[in-house]
């Protein structure tokens, strides 16, 4: 695996091997590792340790395939909600309001590709008080 200032230019990635890499619990809601990181996209892996209040990225699409776990999940209002499981690719356009409000079967890990790459910081809580992208995400490297 690559920290964030390495180019990479082509790759191949064993996704249960990061998924194994992840630790049993997290303080964070999520904890993630960056495949690729480049501007017109990147690629990560990210296992969910806690359910997910309501929030949107300002400047990214997202596309999140479940690789493992099982949830609930609900995009633009909470009438959407549905299950999630493995196998499932999730899609939202940039400014879509999201959650995952249960996790019913763990470790819930998705593979993510954010278009164009998604910086960290980006990640706003319809609620302020759910949270900040540092109390959001711990990234692994």
């Amino acid at each position: 695996m690559t920290g964030k200032s390495e180019a990479i230019t082509t790759g191949r990635f064993d996704i249960g091997q990061v998924a194994a890499s992840f630790p049993s619990s997290a303080t964070t809601l999520l904890v993630d590792r960056y495949l690729t990181n480049r501007e017109a996209a990147s690629a990560r892996v990210f296992r969910v340790y806690k359910p997910t209040p309501p929030h949107y990225h300002a400047t990214c699409d997202e596309y999140l395939y479940v690789f493992s776990g099982r949830g609930t999940f609900w995009m633009k209002d909470a009438s959407t909600i549905s299950e999630f499981g493995p196998g499932q690719l999730l899609f939202f356009e940039k400014g879509t309001i999201y959650a995952l409000p249960d996790i019913l079967e763990e470790p819930v890990v998705f593979l993510s590709v954010d278009t164009p790459r998604r910086d960290p910081k980006d990640v706003i809580f319809v609620n302020p008080q759910d949270g900040t992208p540092e109390s959001f995400v711990q990234q692994s490297y």
